[in-house]
């Protein structure tokens, strides 16, 4: 089973911008409610699209160097990074298929 792996500011560079394949980035917090709603979500669609998306989660209480260089305001916040460059952001708790449209989009 494939879960989205913690990144920090200091491997951010390496492990989304430097990234072969797409990545999803998860800003999220632990005191957050509708954090651990989509929790669940991105875990299973990391393994769906195991090889073709990368996903990550960034813990905004312990990395305010990369909140702030992407004007992350909003909890959760998914960014999709393809190629080193943001190409989508999506705020707040979503369902499964409004995600995998995203991702599907990103693919093509």
């Amino acid at each position: 089973m494939s879960k989205p792996q913690e990144v920090t500011d200091a491997d951010f560079e390496q492990e989304v911008l430097k990234s072969d394949l797409p990545v999803v980035v998860d800003f999220w917090a632990e005191w957050c409610g509708p954090c651990h709603q989509i929790a669940p979500i991105l875990e299973s669609l990391a393994d769906e699209y195991d090889g073709k998306i990368k996903f990550v989660k960034v813990d905004t209480e312990e990395n305010f160097e990369t909140l702030s260089s992407y004007g992350v305001l909003s909890l959760p916040t998914l960014l999709l990074f393809k190629e080193g460059q943001p190409i989508e952001r999506i705020t707040g708790a979503r369902p499964k298929g409004d995600l995998m449209r995203y991702l599907d989009k990103a693919l093509a």
